[in-house]
């Protein structure tokens, strides 16, 4: 039952058998049988089949409130029964933001895979936006983002501090002095994130909050990687996580340029659903804070 329960909960994701089978490793005629057997079973109908669609009944819509519930609840028992003394299980399923997922995750990763072979890692890699809806859809079990909303549904806790800088091309001579008046950013080219991003929602507040109404964005980018990228062939600037630079300034490819009296700062943090609770997500959370700066 706990199969078909995730097959069928696979399916309403994507609204798609064929998307659902790749996802879960089956073939579509072994999805499409257990929907139908599920459908027997509880003498419903959970999808209306179109030419080539497929979409949720109402009776559809509420069997999946109660896998959710069901899922949830198999979890539960295998968070208290199967893993114990520390031990963790065979896969665990998260979400992490762009910023952390290209510069901080992955050493944690590899460092926890030496101390744990068994167990395998399913990552979502997405803005903070997008991350915080897959928890609330229940399609991942936590995440690390960057800031926290308001949002009564989703529980948040400091993980580290993080600094957001401006950067620009190494061979960049326009400020000689390496610092620039808060002001002068209005004008100033500038390469951003994407809408949804949490780098660009906490720069956004900070500039809000000096008076600085609006940036001069030349350039969209929904990756800090192509930002840097872009900047390695242009004067233009951007303000970047101080992570993800380290290695441009060791190598001389890009610059701090000081803004003054202004210091952009943020908290990366560990979000879950407000109750979850997962002896899975206290160890790895521990883990992680012990070992993201080694």
């Amino acid at each position: 039952m706990k199969t078909k329960l995730h097959i069928f909960k696979t399916v309403a994701k994507h609204l798609s058998f064929t998307k659902a089978a790749e996802q879960l490793y089956l073939s579509q005629p072994a999805v499409s049988k257990a929907i139908k057997n599920l459908e027997q079973d509880y003498k419903t109908t959970l999808f209306i089949r179109k030419r080539n669609s497929i979409e949720l009944t109402t009776e559809g819509k509420s069997f999946l409130f109660y896998t959710n519930k069901v899922l949830a609840i198999y979890a539960e028992m295998n968070e208290k029964f199967l893993h114990k003394k520390g031990d963790f299980p065979d896969d665990i399923n998260f979400g992490v933001s762009t910023t952390l997922s290209n510069y901080i995750i992955p050493k944690i990763i590899a460092k926890f895979r030496v101390q744990h072979p068994e167990t395998t890692f399913t990552i979502e890699s997405n803005n903070s936006e997008n991350i915080e809806s897959s928890i609330l859809n229940e399609d991942i079990d936590f995440g690390i983002t960057e800031g926290s909303s308001t949002n009564p549904k989703l529980q948040f806790e400091k993980f580290i501090k993080d600094e957001i800088v401006l950067v620009t091309n190494i061979k960049n001579t326009a400020f000689p002095k390496g610092s620039i008046d808060i002001n002068l950013l209005q004008s100033m080219p500038m390469v951003v994130r994407e809408k949804g991003s949490g780098t660009k929602v906490i720069i956004d507040n900070f500039l809000t909050d000096h008076k600085v109404t609006k940036l001069n964005a030349v350039v969209s980018f929904n990756s800090t990687e192509a930002i840097k990228n872009y900047l390695y062939h242009s004067d233009h600037y951007a303000l970047l996580s101080i992570h993800s630079i380290a290695d441009d300034l060791a190598n001389n490819k890009l610059k701090i340029i000081d803004i003054k009296n202004l210091n952009i700062e943020r908290w990366f943090y560990f979000v879950k659903r407000t109750g979850y609770i997962s002896k899975t997500f206290e160890q790895f959370k521990n883990f992680t804070r012990l070992n993201y700066n080694f």
